[in-house]
């Protein structure tokens, strides 16, 4: 072929995700640097397999990365041995390695029931008579902390393993977090926000505990008896001007306190009522769409940034929620039907971006190319 001519490519993907976008900032910024530098390495990826050098079996009938499944299980697996010592740093982060370990696993295929012994051992000198686990033994107790104990526990499941969790102890300490305003602090004087309610809320559905506040609970001096009490209006407060919903009131809105804003509302009831009821959907759909860059395809957490691979969870996770408002029953208790339904987000661009940019070369998946 004459080196004039167009090269032909082997599989056709949407133009904008394998381009430059048509329309650019001409305003030169840190930000807009950043994000020129973000598509430049992200391009070849997303269109490697029109590049004549490739290894066609490296791509799926779509013209997509292959999933390398067998590099991803290595990665993990070899993540909960014992890790070297400049994991320090990550003391503090136990429950959140053991949980993300087995999730994706879990999620890959592999059964990790036969790491209950290994779950015990790693959660049990972690939780606090006063209810709670802490992120290394001796620290205090936190509800992210505590939340991914209880996701773990859940998933490998058995007698033995649900038995570290003691749940009296748990319940009281819920009760200490819960505020006047009908928020949650994540541990005892501690910060309010958005991730301490929906823990809480996790923790109390998944562990069956009761909803009525402990009588110990300072919130009862404020007239609260059960612990939805307030919750609602709480995170109506922290929906921004943006669309998104922030960490507390008066934040920036971010992707991570946006999901569990709506997961929370979503297990105070169903989300065609709840979200509907306490936030405006309009705004956040915009926000949320405007997350996903093209030809990136994968979402950035917050309004100029960069896309990042971990919002792959916390912004996809939104979706379902979302979807679940637009698909629901209707006023007259009819649905409404899926198929006219826009499409609000780009699966296929998500998918190309955590396929093509994300994976790791010898397993685990990263934020972006250069990360």
């Amino acid at each position: 072929m004459d080196s004039t001519d167009e090269f032909e490519p082997f599989m056709t993907i949407p133009p904008h995700l394998v381009r430059w976008p048509a329309i650019r900032d001409t305003l030169s910024s840190s930000t807009s640097q950043l994000q020129a530098q973000t598509i430049a390495e992200c391009l070849p990826l997303l269109n490697a397999i029109n590049n004549p050098s490739s290894n066609p079996f490296d791509f799926d009938e779509h013209g997509q990365h292959n999933l390398n499944r067998a590099d991803h299980i290595k990665f993990i697996r070899d993540g909960l041995q014992a890790l070297p010592a400049q994991f320090v740093a990550m003391d503090a982060s136990r429950p959140w390695l053991m949980y993300w370990s087995l999730l994706s696993l879990y999620v890959l295929g592999e059964d990790v029931k036969p790491l209950q012994s290994s779950i015990i051992k790693t959660f049990e000198p972690l939780q606090n008579k006063s209810g709670g686990f802490g992120g290394g033994q001796g620290h205090l107790s936190h509800l992210a902390g505590t939340y991914a104990v209880i996701l773990a526990v859940s998933m490998v499941g058995g007698q033995d393993v649900y038995n570290v969790i003691d749940r009296v102890a748990l319940w009281h300490w819920l009760g200490r977090l819960k505020q006047s305003n009908g928020g949650f602090c994540v541990c005892e004087d501690g910060e309010e926000d958005v991730r301490g309610a929906y823990c809480a809320l996790v923790a109390i559905t998944l562990l069956d505990l009761p909803w009525h506040l402990p009588s110990d609970s300072a919130a009862r001096a404020s007239g609260m008896t059960d612990f939805r009490d307030g919750l609602g209006e709480y995170l109506s407060s922290c929906q921004t001007y943006e669309g998104g919903i922030a960490a507390s009131p008066s934040n920036e809105a971010h992707g991570a306190y946006t999901f569990c804003a709506l997961a929370c509302l979503s297990i105070l009831g169903p989300p065609h009522e709840t979200i509907k009821r306490y936030l405006n959907v309009e705004s956040l759909l915009q926000w949320l769409s405007a997350r996903q860059y093209a030809p990136e395809g994968g979402f950035a957490g917050r309004t100029n940034k960069v896309v990042d691979g971990c919002y792959s969870h916390w912004i996809g996770g939104c979706w379902p929620l979302v979807e679940a408002v637009l698909t629901g029953p209707d006023h007259e208790g009819e649905s409404v039907d899926p198929s006219t339904k826009a499409r609000i987000f780009s699966g296929e661009g998500l998918v190309r971006y955590i396929l093509g940019c994300c994976q790791g070369p010898s397993g685990g998946l990263r934020d972006k190319p250069s990360k």
